[in-house]
């Protein structure tokens, strides 16, 4: 029974991922289109980004413009790393790992940009120091409205930051010990063995996802109201949108694949075809983003006024409206 079904299986679909030589030979005149306009797409969002960067260098002051500068770059560098993973299918472990060490970087950034939107960390403890703020938000404990509100404070923000910045750096770790152990034969995706390294590290992974993305949702549902006019609920929005396409769409479909639903297509086995489909996703997605992230930080505001600043300014209001109403 095995061998009739093993004679019914191209032998490429059992086979690892094709050279990149390979792939430019299958290609057909539409292929060729296709290959051509997605790297085109890429190769316009590096473009974008690398004068999006001497825009900022020149107009937004330190040390706003380097955080800035990273989080304008998730969108182009994850396109840039799927049209290298397209044309070289054997090489998406390192592009994808690439990416995702970006992002993770990231993730900790848009932290110190919400932070730094109100004027840096001591004015952000003068303002916030000792009032409640809401910590049920998703993703952890957005089904936990009991949960009681937990005073700002030096040491809650030190919390926030090191629950943030500790993906950036384990993930990174945790994939250089990844790329070791694939190098070695130890660490296979389809590999769902208990005795195998994907299945420990992956769900490690993603519990250290959930836990730096906590951070960053309470700063910033708590203090959202006072950036709008920045545009920060967008900005924030185009970050969630680039973390649910880069890691939740290619779970899906790697787990597709995986499965079979995504079918063989020699010279592509199941798994290196839903890769392929990924990275052409992606190519596109992050091109749109890259446009919309450009429009949003293309922009240069003035300095948040500060909350005695505000005070001040509604004392003055009222006062005047009284005087008005004497008068009346």
């Amino acid at each position: 029974m095995e061998e009739a079904l093993n004679n019914t299986i191209h032998p490429a679909c059992l086979q690892e991922p094709p050279l990149a030589i390979d792939v430019i030979k299958q290609l057909d005149a539409f292929g060729v289109c296709q290959y051509s306009m997605l790297t085109f797409m890429s190769c316009v969002s590096l473009l974008l980004y690398l004068e999006q960067c001497v825009y900022i260098y020149k107009k937004l002051p330190y040390p706003k413009k380097t955080t800035i500068i990273w989080i304008n770059g998730a969108a182009p560098v994850i396109a840039t790393m799927a049209c290298f993973g397209m044309w070289i299918p054997r090489a998406v472990m390192f592009t994808d790992m690439t990416s995702n060490c970006y992002f993770a970087v990231v993730v900790y950034k848009v932290l110190v940009l919400l932070i730094e939107e109100l004027g840096g960390y001591s004015v952000f403890l003068g303002r916030f120091s000792g009032k409640p703020f809401k910590i049920s938000t998703g993703p952890c404990c957005c089904c936990c409205p009991c949960l009681p509100l937990v005073p700002m404070s030096r040491r809650m923000l030190f919390l926030l930051k090191i629950g943030a910045l500790q993906y950036a750096i384990l993930k990174t770790v945790l994939s250089v010990f990844s790329i070791i152990l694939w190098t070695n034969g130890n660490f296979d995706l389809s590999d769902l063995e208990i005795t195998g390294a994907a299945i420990w590290i992956n769900p490690f992974i993603g519990v250290l996802t959930i836990t730096s993305l906590w951070p960053v949702a309470i700063v910033f549902m708590n203090i959202n109201s006072h950036l709008r006019r920045i545009n920060i609920i967008p900005k924030y929005a185009m970050y969630q949108l680039i973390l649910v396409l880069s890691q939740l769409q290619t779970s899906i479909i790697n787990i597709l694949a995986l499965d079979g639903t995504i079918a063989c297509a020699p010279p592509f086995s199941s798994q290196a075809r839903g890769s392929m489909l990924s990275q052409q996703m992606m190519i596109m997605e992050m091109f749109i983003i890259t446009l919309v992230t450009r429009m949003l930080y293309r922009r240069t505001y003035d300095t948040l006024p500060s909350e005695v600043h505000d005070n001040d300014h509604n004392a003055k209001v009222c006062l005047e409206h009284s005087c008005f109403g004497s008068n009346d």
